[in-house]
């Protein structure tokens, strides 16, 4: 190697090192006062694309990996059986419709009758009485011997005879509004009927539309659960996806540390990966019982070793920007302000914007 190489070399090696001096100083325990540190690993909220119902999957259209947006399509299911239940569906709701015309003109019919029975009652009433008008004047009549006795008979005979046709009527006439009753009921039913094979295909539909699975957010897809042509049930997952505008760290603190972190403390992540970035975020969640906890824990020295889950959010913003380069599993260290008036390091200033 020539002197002007092994000049560059050394260059390179005292620049590495005073990185690597700096970035211990602060995994280490020369941390700024107010500032504390601990281990994590990215993570991002995981979600099943899932059967509502059992079938058959017809086909898968997205690959591991690849980026998708809410609404797209990611697979299908076989809706060969859903197909045959729709059209059984729409003959039935055809022959309900029918049977409500049907009922609405033996409604009618049985109401015209209703009217001829009552025609019929007036009718035989305008008879009575001038069956009991005849009676009433034979009577008078036989007392003057203007008329026979057989005469009077069939005046009364025929007096009896109107009132016994009169109460016929009235029952013919009720008779046809049981009737007319009766035909309104079937209606009631026949519409009903209707309405429930209405019911059936909307029901179809719904599990129709169920059968393409759509992406309920943007995300990355994860992995494939399922193949095409496999049969699940109910609930079956197809896909995992990873919803990559929801992103966190989860890390843990002790004690006395994790008690004095407040929501929304700014926090700062150094990925092992990409230590050259720091990326910016917030405390969400501060545990409210230890994780770790000894086996027994009566002194306040070692009440202080009880550890508590921190999560770190990243600003969805942010991760949109970026949303190609976001990866979950990454392990890294957080850094979290527990005094607000405490400064950052040079190291954690510059933050990716």
């Amino acid at each position: 190697m020539t002197r002007k190489g092994w000049i560059i070399a050394a260059l390179v090696a005292v620049v590495a090192a005073g990185g690597y001096y700096g970035w211990t100083s602060l995994t280490g325990s020369r941390l700024p006062a107010g500032i504390a540190s601990g281990n994590g690993r990215i993570e991002a909220v995981e979600i099943d694309v899932s059967t509502k119902i059992a079938g058959r999957i017809a086909d898968i259209l997205v690959d591991e990996g690849e980026f998708v947006e809410p609404g797209q399509e990611l697979a299908r299911m076989d809706t060969a059986q859903l197909d045959a239940r729709r059209r059984q569906a729409e003959a039935e709701l055809a022959r309900a419709k029918i049977g409500v015309e049907t009922a609405g003109s033996l409604v009618r019919q049985q109401e015209a009758q209703r009217e001829a029975a009552a025609a019929l009652i007036a009718q035989r009433q305008a008879e009575l009485e001038a069956a009991l008008t005849r009676r009433n004047r034979s009577e008078q009549l036989l007392r003057t011997n203007t008329v026979s006795q057989q005469v009077l008979d069939d005046d009364r005979a025929n007096y009896q005879a109107a009132v016994a046709t009169v109460a016929a009527a009235k029952a013919q006439l009720a008779a046809a509004e049981a009737a007319v009753s009766t035909a309104q009921a079937q209606v009631v039913d026949a519409k009903a009927a209707v309405e429930a094979a209405e019911a059936a295909i909307e029901s179809i539909d719904a599990d129709l539309n169920d059968s393409v699975l759509r992406s309920p957010r943007a995300g990355r897809v994860q992995y494939r659960v399922a193949q095409p042509g496999e049969v699940l049930s109910a609930g079956g997952r197809v896909l995992n996806l990873v919803d990559l505008t929801d992103v966190s760290m989860t890390f843990f603190l002790p004690t006395e540390q994790a008690g004095r972190v407040a929501l929304g403390s700014e926090v700062r992540l150094v990925l092992d990966a990409i230590p050259q970035y720091v990326i910016p975020a917030k405390a969400t969640f501060v545990a409210d019982v230890a994780q770790f906890t000894p086996k027994t824990v009566e002194t306040q020295e070692e009440r202080l070793k009880l550890m508590f889950r921190i999560k770190a959010r990243i600003e969805p913003e942010l991760l949109t920007r970026y949303i190609r380069q976001v990866k979950t599993g990454l392990p890294g260290v957080a850094y979290v302000k527990i005094a607000q008036d405490a400064e950052w390091p040079a190291a954690l200033g510059n933050v990716v914007k």
